[in-house]
């Protein structure tokens, strides 16, 4: 069964610490890989995805396609993912790969591009959809089988996990069936935490983020042009470092990314606005979620 909800959590004393390099603000990037994973019939699911799109309110199309939706997105794997990928190789930033299973399985030239930048993959399970009502023998199947295909494909098996549109069953069912050191699937923190779960066993949580994610684009109320995404991002930045030199104290920044939604070139000069503002900084830590795990494990 779920945890007992945790509304006190460090309080106001959160642990003392400084990230290696005495660096005051980790700074972590996540790209959401999803597109070929979502709801359609050709998947075998009996509706159109309705969830991050360019269709504000969109409504499931029954028991048939809804090629504009499979159309959006199918920008994410052919353009959105590059312009993003280029740029953060480029820049030789490290990049965090929430990865669902089947849309892995079905662009093997992104799998290559994401083997031979080093980015670190994680599982955002096997389908993109929402897990709450499924049977969670289903889900435990899900999970299984995403742990099994991204050691297939990137010859490991993922250290962290994030479902996203869990059900009350996933973490225990994560951390049941898998050796993941950490997973994501919370936002009630700015750093992360520990949590004893399936068999008392004490596992780490990363917190993530829906307000410094681009999927804001793509809400009724949202971001409805690239400098709200970056003034946002700035602000967000600010406070957390800010907080960070007046307290001595080091403090964690995720970002949420998505190939179909950010990729698009209209949104896109708010990331690299953004980049270029942490140009800035020489006392900050851009970093995978593994290495945020590694250090906590290390030092907590």
């Amino acid at each position: 069964m779920p945890e007992i909800r945790n509304f006190i959590g460090y309080g106001n004393n959160p642990p003392i610490f400084r990230w290696d390099n005495n660096a005051k603000l980790a700074v972590q990037f996540v790209l959401n890989y999803e597109e070929g994973g979502e709801n359609t019939v050709l998947n075998g699911d009996e509706q159109s995805e309705i969830f991050l799109s360019e269709i504000i309110g969109a409504q499931p199309v029954i028991g048939q396609r809804h090629v504009n939706m499979e159309s959006i997105y199918e920008y994410g794997s052919r353009s959105g993912f590059w312009r993003i990928f280029n740029e953060f190789t480029n820049r030789n930033l490290p990049l965090t790969i929430f990865g669902v299973g089947l849309a892995l399985e079905k662009n093997t030239e992104v799998c290559d591009a994401i083997k031979n930048a080093k980015f670190e993959v994680a599982s955002h399970g096997y389908r993109w959809i929402d897990y709450q009502h499924i049977d969670p023998k289903i889900e435990e199947e899900h999970i299984i089988k995403c742990y099994q295909t991204i050691k297939n494909i990137f010859g490991y098996y993922p250290s962290g996990w994030y479902t996203g549109r869990t059900s009350p069953n996933t973490r225990d069912l994560v951390l049941k069936n898998t050796e993941v050191i950490y997973d994501s699937d919370a936002y009630d923190d700015d750093i992360p935490y520990w949590v004893e779960r399936y068999n008392k066993k004490k596992h780490l949580i990363i917190p993530y983020t829906l307000d410094n994610n681009d999927m804001r684009f793509a809400t009724a109320q949202g971001f409805n042009k690239g400098d709200d995404f970056y003034n946002y991002l700035k602000d967000s930045f600010d406070t957390l470092y800010n907080e960070s030199k007046k307290s001595g104290s080091s403090k964690m920044m995720s970002i949420g990314l998505h190939c179909r939604i950010i990729g698009r070139p209209g949104r896109f000069q708010s990331l690299l606005k953004f980049l270029n503002y942490l140009d800035q900084f020489n006392d900050i830590w851009i970093c995978s979620r593994k290495q945020i795990a590694e250090f906590w494990y290390e030092n907590f």
